[in-house]
């Protein structure tokens, strides 16, 4: 009987827990996550932030029982060390544990910067469900809020803040918000929509400091209302910015980015670049170990290089076949989804693949600024490589499957130079002209 370790109660390991049990059911299974709370989804705590639903809506599986009727032993402890040669792992409570198979799916952790200030009552990440707990007691109404950060996590907690009335500021040190994921154009249409919602953007700006102000602000003042000590309510915060201002702050957030949680794998012998290396079966380079998530680091064919995706679809995904191989069934993944689709405060934005282009490729762009819209192609041959758009949510199906399918586009290629919007006419002739939808259409028919 074998004994499979998972670390990290994320949905990577509780769906990776779940195939396995699927497929073993007489092997041991022990899901080891490193928060009290039971096994919860960190997308849905800007749901919890809006209101739209309780702490027990984050969490990934309902039922109480859900665990221990699949068998499946939970053992709350973080992994200090893992030594792969021996087959056993060390864990913050002091006990060992040992594997036969053993599945790396403990994400990513905030990304803390090195500014002076941050060990401040008032400074908070928005990762945890008890950083949603801290943000839910200063985020009232009215209160000043900055948040450093306007990345894609960054603009889904924005949208959460907003929508709880405080008066917010965000702080960006890249020229533009969502430098990851927009160019100059779409990224500074999306602070113009910010600004014209209310909400003050800074951008080429950094934080320098983070200090203690004299005035305890509009959550003092309530404290105080009600008979606490303003002390209780935190207190306001002086944010000195690069550009020479300074910001009162009731409640300051760093969303700053994330990176692979897998500090304790150093020594281990499990190969590590930015994530977890992984081949097509999310194998590392020990056998018997494999790794799915957020942490992970597998092949995107679109890019042609390995790479992180830390979003939850392909979580999902890579937890499936490596919870597969973990039982021995040969299984490989078919590809890196890189997709992101956001909402900022109403507007939709998305980026596929790689956006932002290649330099022996041609490129193809349209912008309406007085429509709010933007659509941008990058191509590689006749192939469609990367794309994002902003206001444009008609293209968003065919911009992914012409990206991730790799459809040679042939003369169309030429047509979409001349006409971005012509996306779907030109994944209609061409996907369908290879055959990649006879299968469906044969289905329909019968």
């Amino acid at each position: 009987m074998t004994h499979h370790v998972i670390l990290g109660a994320g949905p990577a390991g509780v769906i990776a827990a779940e195939t396995i049990r699927k497929h073993a059911p007489a092997d041991t299974i022990t899901l080891v996550g490193d928060e009290p709370d039971a096994p919860y989804s960190r997308m849905a705590i800007p749901y919890l932030l809006i209101g739209n639903i309780d702490e027990r809506g984050t969490y990934l599986r309902k039922s109480a029982s859900h665990f221990d009727d699949l068998r499946i032993k939970q053992v709350k402890a973080r992994v200090t060390l893992v030594d792969a040669q021996r087959k056993q792992l060390q864990l913050d409570n002091g006990s060992t544990l040992a594997f036969d198979k053993l599945l790396i799916a403990t994400g990513s952790h905030p990304v803390r910067p090195p500014i002076p200030g941050m060990d401040l009552p008032g400074v908070h990440p928005c990762w945890t469900l008890a950083d949603a707990r801290a943000i839910q007691a200063l985020a009232k109404p009215g209160a000043r809020v900055l948040q450093m950060g306007a990345g894609f996590i960054g603009c889904i907690i924005m949208e959460a803040l907003a929508s709880r009335g405080v008066k917010l500021s965000v702080v960006e040190m890249g020229d533009r918000m969502v430098p990851r994921m927009m160019g100059p154009v779409a990224g500074g249409m999306i602070r113009d929509w910010c600004e014209a919602k209310g909400v003050q953007v800074f951008t080429g700006t950094k934080v320098e400091a983070i200090e203690s102000g004299a005035d305890k602000g509009l959550l003092g003042k309530l404290a105080a209302a009600v008979g606490l000590s303003s002390d209780d309510a935190g207190g306001a915060l002086r944010v000195r910015l690069s550009n020479g201002q300074t910001i009162e702050a009731d409640l300051v957030i760093s969303a700053t980015g994330v990176r692979p949680a897998i500090g304790y794998l150093q020594d281990s012998g499990i190969t590590c670049l930015q994530g977890v290396l992984t081949d097509a079966r999310m194998q590392t380079n020990v056998p018997g170990i494999y790794a799915a998530g957020d942490c992970a680091e597998a092949f995107d064919k679109v890019s042609g290089k390995t790479i992180v995706s830390a979003i939850q679809p392909n979580a999902a995904e890579q937890a499936r076949v490596a919870a597969l191989n973990m039982v021995g069934q040969d299984t490989e993944l078919k590809g890196v989804t890189q997709i992101n689709v956001l909402d900022t405060l109403g507007l939709i934005s998305t980026s596929f693949g790689n956006w932002e282009g290649v330099a022996d490729g041609e490129h193809a762009a349209l912008t309406d600024l007085a429509a709010g819209r933007h659509l941008s192609l990058q191509f590689k041959g006749d192939v469609l490589i990367g794309c994002n758009s902003v206001g444009w949510t008609e293209h968003v199906g065919v911009m992914r499957g012409l990206v991730e399918g790799q459809v040679p586009l042939g003369e169309w290629k030429d047509r979409l130079l001349q006409d971005p919007t012509r996306l779907v006419d030109a994944y209609l002739a061409c996907a369908q002209g290879q055959g990649q939808w006879a299968g469906a259409q044969d289905a329909r028919r019968r």
